[in-house]
């Protein structure tokens, strides 16, 4: 009888001792996938690697399980690059992305978990065209490093020799204008008082169209039914510097190009434009200023356009925790504070902050300040120029649409059917994408 309980007694410790083995086997292999080594692929755009290696480096040592491997991106056809790799899941685990891809992209990219990043944090946190932005379907698909958006530029020199201080508003702006306009003897613009009213040959037109939009009550996504007024006096107005002020025409050379040869006095751009135009003109002493871009007359409330670039994590991303961890990482205050130094130490100033608790350290800018100062009204529109996404992208495709608009009311001045044509044309863009239709 104490022979046949032994014998019990062993088999059963024999089978509570092959159990445990195997649940430490299980915890073990748990314990190592989360902890052992993870390769993270970062795809960026702007930055090269030299900017980023020591934040990294400095991850690393807090997370020495992580590596990141971060790579920058050629600009050409980047859209199409990225939008196919993450379709095959064999693209990088996190991608920038321009801030009005979120409905390309909306299947391919993960939401940022709530441990992460909640909503209340996100929208506490960066600028409101964030939230306007990057959050579809109540998720938020993507963390902004940055913000961007139209400025306008001043050559100071021309100003100076009108006795003319720079336009705050819309209607002290068409005056000046047409005052700083210079034609030679047979008519032909010498000096031109800004660069608008076309599109083959003003870079951002898009951008300054949807502002003038914005501004005027209409979206540039939603130009019908009630807001086919406002849409189609943006649209007027916008013309207008070529049929009725004069001050611009199709015979000028590309609007950067011609600022920066001192041929135009006030341009429209992003703030990234600076270095072009320092870069561009370099040697012949051109006298820049950067002010805010003007505001109807009369208006209380001001508005302004935003462009800008965020991060996402790839949905067939294995790493999909870690990533976010970096991306959190990545935009806090302290991080993009460094990012911002490392930046400034190859260019004139960094990429402005996304974050609304670092706005009051670049007010002061000469160059960033008068855009940043007013992110908080900023909004960013499907109507948007240089986001690199291709012929087939959302944003070309409303940018044909309104190019035949302006170019319509350039041709007969009949806005309403020029405005109604594009209604068209992006209820079947917008369907596509599954955002609600203009009605």
């Amino acid at each position: 009888m104490f022979s046949f309980l032994s014998k019990k007694v062993i088999l059963i410790l024999a089978t509570v001792f092959v159990a445990l083995l195997i649940i430490l086997a299980l915890v073990a292999k748990t314990f190592l996938s989360q902890v052992g080594p993870v390769s993270l692929t970062y795809d960026g755009l702007w930055e090269d690697s030299s900017v980023l290696s020591g934040i990294i480096a400095d991850y690393n040592r807090l997370h020495p399980n992580v590596k990141i491997t971060y790579q920058k991106q050629n600009q050409i056809k980047y859209r199409e690059r990225i939008y196919s790799d993450l379709q095959q899941s064999t693209g990088p685990d996190i991608v920038r992305i321009h801030s009005t891809w979120t409905p390309m992209l909306r299947n391919l990219l993960a939401p940022v978990p709530s441990n992460v990043m909640s909503m209340t944090e996100f929208k506490q946190t960066f600028y409101p065209a964030a939230a306007r932005d990057l959050i579809y379907n109540n998720k938020i698909m993507a963390i902004p490093l940055e913000i961007d958006g139209l400025v306008m530029f001043a050559n100071s020199d021309l100003l100076d020799k009108a006795g003319l201080t720079p336009a705050a508003s819309w209607e002290d702006f068409g005056d000046q204008v047409q005052k700083l306009t210079v034609r030679d003897g047979s008519g032909k613009i010498k000096t031109a008082g800004t660069s608008l009213g076309t599109t083959s040959n003003v870079d951002h037109w898009q951008d300054i169209l949807a502002l003038m939009m914005l501004q005027n009550g209409a979206r540039p996504e939603n130009p019908g039914g009630d807001f086919a007024s406002a849409s189609q006096g943006a649209l007027v107005f916008y013309t207008d510097f070529v049929k009725k002020l004069g001050v611009w025409d199709e015979t000028q050379d590309g609007s950067t190009l011609a600022f920066v040869r001192g041929k135009v006095a006030y341009y429209f751009g992003p703030t990234w434009r600076y270095f072009d135009i320092m870069q561009l003109s370099n040697s012949n002493g051109l006298n820049v200023k950067v002010y805010p871009v003007p505001q109807i007359t009369g208006e209380s409330k001001f508005v302004t356009q935003s462009s800008y670039w965020a991060e996402g994590v790839s949905a067939s991303s294995p790493h999909q925790k870690e990533a976010f961890e970096f991306l959190k990482y990545l935009s806090s205050k302290d991080v993009l504070t460094k990012l911002y130094q490392e930046e400034k130490k190859i260019r004139a100033f960094g990429e402005p902050y996304s974050r609304v608790d670092l706005q009051s350290s670049l007010i002061s800018d000469p160059n960033v300040g008068p855009f940043i100062g007013r992110a908080d009204v900023a909004n960013s529109s499907l109507l948007s120029s240089f986001t690199w996404d291709g012929q087939s992208g959302i944003n070309s495709v409303i940018s044909t649409y309104y190019e035949n608009a302006v170019n319509a009311v350039l041709q007969s001045g009949d806005s309403k059917v020029a405005i109604d044509t594009v209604v068209l044309g992006l209820q079947q863009v917008l369907g596509n994408y599954g955002l609600a239709t203009p009605k």
